[in-house]
């Protein structure tokens, strides 16, 4: 792998004489089977070629992490004392970086070992029951299980076991979600997840009785809230600014025509497959969120079809992946929901727009308001969102509000 990097004898000599020759260059091939640039990876052997130099280990032992950190700091003080770093944060946080990749992949980093936690076993068993016995998506069992994440993580420090929770202890977190800033609404989403954990526990016999039930929720009022969106001439003015031929443009101009048109979600955007493009027949075939193992087809409208076919060509990595969207950079792995949540706030925010809400979901309610505007029925708008109620579709019946104004005239127009 050094002869593919290195021209010059000298340097070539350097990394093969080095400590650790075998091991670095193993970790280099790989990172160029993940498909990293030439640039980068002459950038990854010399950092490599310090950690092995500056951990002084034998090759055969695993490395703890103090060790690591020790000789990060050692090699930060020095690039300071040098005058090549003005801070040594940053010389320790990549040598830390390059050092624990390399060594977990060679599998000689010595992890600390933490005993899992009382209840893990219960969480386990909560998740898998969501997914046979309720049918729930994936999506909402990652959601209800982080809600439970942030419960236990809050009420470990107390040392009591999961049987030993009372009232006044979801009350407490509650309340402690009011103080750390949270809405009524996140508030009580928290407190629909904890409900369902406990009452699934309360049958397991893993807690007391009456546990889900005495969870107080803050009040919440039908339809409180409207549908927030960027209005649909600023999403023209956020697609016109996408017509480059840059990558990250060509690549982001089909992920908000996706979110746009379709008004699909962040999971059924990221979890779109090569064969969930029928080419020849022009239809696209979304995955469902919340309804698993259904897929919807939807007509290939010719400027999605257009701008994703652009992505695929000439910009998306050549890969075994499946997934359609991947990242932009080496290793390239298909794009999660976080990473398509960056790429529309980022871009909202280039854009300089005041619209509260910056997700994927944003360009869903702006999708739907626009249907709402075009005078859709409820159920046409619910088909092409993927709902499966209509009570979910209800929502966007109240945005409409130059509408109703006229309705509300026409209604008091003899009255006054």
């Amino acid at each position: 792998m050094f002869e593919e990097l290195f021209a010059y004898p000298t340097v070539l000599h350097r990394h093969r004489e080095a400590p650790w020759a075998t091991e670095r260059a193993r970790y280099l091939a790989h990172r160029a089977e993940q498909g990293c640039a030439h640039p980068t990876l002459l950038r990854l052997a010399s950092a490599l070629l310090l950690v092995a130099r500056e951990l002084d280990a034998s090759p055969g032992l695993a490395v703890p992490p103090e060790q690591i950190a020790v000789a990060a700091e050692r090699w930060a003080q020095r690039q300071r004392r040098r005058g090549r770093a003005r801070s040594p944060r940053w010389s320790r946080g990549r040598f830390v970086q390059v050092a624990t990749q390399w060594l977990r992949f060679l599998g000689r980093l010595r992890e600390p070992v933490t005993a899992p936690a009382p209840w893990s076993a219960a969480v386990e068993d909560f998740a898998g029951w969501m997914q046979r016995e309720r049918g729930l998506s994936l999506c909402t069992i990652r959601n209800r299980r982080w809600h439970l994440g942030q419960f236990l993580g809050w009420y470990a420090p107390q040392g009591r076991p999961l049987a030993a929770v009372a009232a006044t202890d979801l009350d407490a977190f509650l309340a402690a979600l009011g103080r750390r800033g949270w809405t009524r609404v996140s508030i009580a989403t928290s407190a629909k997840a904890l409900r369902a954990f406990f009452r699934h526990a309360e049958l397991r016999g893993g807690c007391a009785p009456g546990i889900a039930a005495a969870i107080a929720t803050p009040r919440l009022f039908a339809q409180e809230t409207c549908p927030a969106g960027p209005p649909w001439e600023e999403v023209q003015r956020l697609l016109a600014r996408t017509q480059t031929d840059q990558p990250r443009d060509l690549r982001d101009r089909a992920l908000l025509l996706l979110c746009a048109v379709y008004g699909l979600r962040a999971s059924e955007v990221v979890g779109l497959r090569l064969d969930h493009l029928d080419w020849e027949r022009e239809v696209l075939w979304v995955p469902r969120a919340k309804a698993q193992g259904r897929t919807q087809p939807y007509p290939l409208v010719q400027t999605v079809g257009e701008a994703i076919l652009a992505y695929l060509q000439r910009v998306r990595p050549r890969s075994a992946r499946r997934e359609v969207f991947l990242t932009l950079r080496a290793p390239f792995r298909p794009l999660s929901p976080g990473g398509l949540y960056h790429v529309t706030s980022s871009r909202l925010t280039e854009l300089g727009s005041p619209t509260p809400h910056r997700g994927p979901h944003a360009f869903r309610h702006a999708c739907a308001m626009r249907l709402v505007a075009a005078g859709c029925s409820l159920k046409v708008i619910g088909d092409h969102l993927g709902h499966r109620s209509t009570s979910a579709t209800r929502l966007y019946a109240k945005v409409d509000l130059a509408a109703l104004r006229e309705v509300a005239a026409l209604a008091l127009g003899g009255v006054a």
